[in-house]
């Protein structure tokens, strides 16, 4: 029986890109992101696959998150894999933040993650077997006075920690949580002009920038794994392993 996965954010970006790449492996997908508008034009670029389920809805909802579980029960069985890929970044000085950024970094980043993982930490329990994977951030791991994200260092700094208790705790039920924290990556999120990226590569020692398969491969690599867990997996060029 195909495995099946789920994957916040799918629409576009990292999630599309990890989505695609189940999708490509013969596993089931059931995607999430806020519209349905979005969703269906990811499946129109998929060949609208029939084993690519669509749920729209907010992710900070608690409804949202129980929605994706049962719709991918109904349809496939049982969850095998959840990726928690919604995010948003939000880069400011610390004096800069307004209420409504506190707000959008609480519900998608900190809600986003934690409303799924609750439903897979008893789903996968009550299966004996699963795997988490939080998308955090690199910064997270070694801020860096070049770009000030107090914001997203605070919620993916605490994701990064949560993620090493949750899988302390789930681990007597064979569930694995993991993490993989990029840098820079080359997103619909990131600008593409040249005096930006000029700028990006300058946050990695290697004076590169990522790409999505750079994060699926290691996404893939830590569902596919049973003996790794409570690990954070940088992909940034080396950003987050000192100074230079």
């Amino acid at each position: 029986m195909s495995k099946t996965v789920i994957v916040t954010g799918a629409s576009s970006g990292i999630g599309f890109a990890v989505a695609q790449a189940y999708l490509q492996r013969g596993y089931n997908v059931v995607g999430n992101a806020r519209t349905i508008e979005r969703l269906k034009e990811a499946a129109d670029k998929l060949g609208n696959p029939s084993n690519f389920v669509l749920v729209p809805g907010d992710i900070a909802k608690p409804a949202t998150a129980k929605a994706l579980f049962d719709r991918a029960v109904e349809a496939f069985g049982k969850v095998d894999i959840l990726i928690n890929n919604a995010g948003i970044f939000i880069a400011k000085p610390v004096t800069d933040y307004t209420e409504q950024d506190l707000d959008d970094q609480l519900n998608t980043n900190l809600k986003g993650v934690f409303y799924p993982t609750q439903q897979a930490a008893a789903h996968m329990s009550a299966n004996k077997s699963g795997h988490i994977v939080n998308i955090t951030a690199s910064i997270a791991m070694q801020p860096n006075v070049k770009v000030s994200a107090l914001l997203p260092v605070l919620i993916k700094g605490g994701l990064n920690n949560a993620t090493r208790a949750l899988a302390i705790e789930l681990a007597a039920s064979n569930v694995k949580v993991n993490a993989v924290a990029p840098g820079i990556i080359a997103t619909p999120m990131h600008s593409t002009d040249e005096a930006t990226q000029s700028f990006f590569r300058t946050l990695a020692p290697t004076g590169t920038t990522g790409v999505t398969q750079d994060v699926v491969d290691a996404v893939l690599y830590l569902t596919e794994s049973n003996f790794t867990t409570g690990t954070i997996l940088p992909v940034d060029g080396g950003g987050s392993a000192g100074t230079w």
